[in-house]
């Protein structure tokens, strides 16, 4: 039995069972593939349980408010990706008809679709012949055929294209590129696979060379920057609280947070207070501040650590545009913010 139809067989009987399988709606197969960029299957399930929900259609979507749908993504991060969705879907809406493409290249036309997206919806939905390439596929290839190709390098993308390509049975595309993918999701993992039980054993040249553990190859290290945040918590004297948001081009766009410090590295409390005092001391009268966690909580993102901490400051009088806890909940935050808000803010 050859290597794709050894995969097909071994998806039939070991495939997860989730929603965006059931269905060839490319809305939801859409919907599926921008979430699970970055994200695990049990982690983005819950929210394509909710975006489908509250959002039936592609029409429901391109209606809803922006901040409607930045809420709805909060905890699941990268949040260009909800901004670019909501404005494709505006897109597939109301300029397309709500008829999504129907072929690859067609669909690499729409915002925040690229080549491995692109390809799951042309075969998932319309059984279009062209392979999805994405890290569980590079990992499974790598290993099989012993490919020392670092996955990071320029070319890598268009060589395990080609061989995807090769190998994909004309007559199920789709079911093909599901294989692929949830083998090396559940069978071929990154650390420690069990290649003992693994269908593809006896061909898998990684295996036989011991090079397993080696494989694929990966040479580019992602530069991570520390940046410290000092999150300014304003209450005024009817307890209410002063909001910004962040319109800045960069990490959490459009989604709501406190006053923000942000300071080159940890400083101390002595030094902070009097920063605060430097900068909003003209604007309210400070009565009080606080810390309101006695270490910096570490939010780590892809490129970028973020070392945060929150101070209470109390000030007299009313502040303009504060707004009640009860108010506040309802914004879309950044999940570091939101989770503190649940938990410590009152």
């Amino acid at each position: 039995m050859n290597f794709s139809n050894s995969l097909i067989q071994w998806y039939l009987q070991n495939k997860r069972d989730l929603p965006w399988r059931n269905t060839v709606n490319p809305y939801h197969i859409w919907l599926s593939e921008i979430m699970l960029q970055q994200t695990r299957v049990a982690q983005g399930l819950p929210y394509f349980l909710s975006f489908t929900a509250s959002f039936p259609t592609v029409f429901d979507l391109a209606n809803a408010d922006e901040e409607q749908v930045l809420k709805l993504w909060q905890g699941l991060g990268y949040y260009s990706r909800a901004r670019n969705l909501h404005n494709t879907a505006k897109y597939v809406a109301f300029e397309l008809g709500g008829i999504f493409p129907d072929n690859y290249k067609d669909l690499l036309q729409l915002k925040g679709v690229g080549e491995y997206t692109a390809a799951a919806i042309a075969s998932f939905s319309y059984n279009e012949v062209v392979p999805v390439v994405d890290g569980n596929v590079f990992r499974v290839l790598s290993r099989y055929f012993d490919i020392e190709t670092d996955i990071a390098s320029s070319g890598a993308k268009k060589e395990f294209t080609e061989l995807a390509a090769a190998l994909i049975p004309k007559d199920k595309p789709a079911l093909f590129n599901q294989a692929i993918m949830e083998f090396g999701a559940l069978q071929c993992v990154p650390k420690n696979p069990d290649c003992e039980i693994c269908v593809l054993n006896s061909g898998c040249l990684a295996l036989q060379k011991h090079k397993v553990n080696q494989l694929p190859v990966k040479l580019k290290k992602t530069k991570v920057r520390n940046r410290y945040f000092n999150y300014l918590v304003f209450s005024d004297d009817n307890e209410q609280y002063v909001l910004r948001k962040r319109t800045e081009k960069g990490i959490w766009h459009n989604l709501y947070e406190f006053p923000l410090i942000e300071t080159e590295s940890e400083i101390d409390f002595d030094e902070i207070s009097k920063l605060i005092s430097e900068e909003y001391g003209s604007k309210f009268e400070i009565l009080s501040i606080k810390p309101l966690n006695n270490e910096s909580i570490l939010h780590k993102l892809s490129h970028q650590h973020l070392y945060i901490r929150f101070l209470k400051v109390k000030i007299q009088g009313m502040a303009e545009n504060a707004i009640s806890y009860e108010s506040m909940i309802s914004f879309p935050f950044p999940i570091v913010i939101h989770n503190f808000i649940e938990k410590d803010l009152l």
